[in-house]
């Protein structure tokens, strides 16, 4: 099994969700996070007075899933999330030992 963890730009979270569920992907977890990376942040004006965005809001995803779909659900995260500008996000897929559902008891892929 393998967790992807995907950093995307807010308004692209419709448009990942109906990828993924299209190829059959039943669940995810999302955050509403900040950060930057080459984008920096940005300059804004409220009531007269500039200030500084160093945190940029983010949408990140957490999927869980089988070794055999991780490479499907890549393909339709980059496919939907892509802008082509700076900030369009980071995919990253890392291995999971274990997973165990909470309310029976099951684990491994069963769990997911």
């Amino acid at each position: 099994m393998k967790k992807i963890t995907a950093m995307i730009k807010p308004f692209k979270l419709d448009d990942v969700r109906e990828a993924l569920s299209d190829i059959g992907i039943q669940g995810m977890t999302v955050s509403e996070v900040k950060g930057f990376g080459r984008q920096k942040g940005h300059t804004e004006v409220y009531r007269g007075a500039e200030y500084a965005v160093d945190f940029l809001p983010k949408i990140q995803l957490d999927i869980v899933l089988p070794d055999e779909q991780v490479e499907r659900a890549v393909e339709a995260i980059i496919e939907t999330a892509r802008t082509g500008k700076v900030g369009d996000g980071k995919i990253f897929v890392t291995p999971v030992e274990q997973v165990i559902r909470i309310r029976t008891g099951e684990t491994g892929e069963v769990a997911v």
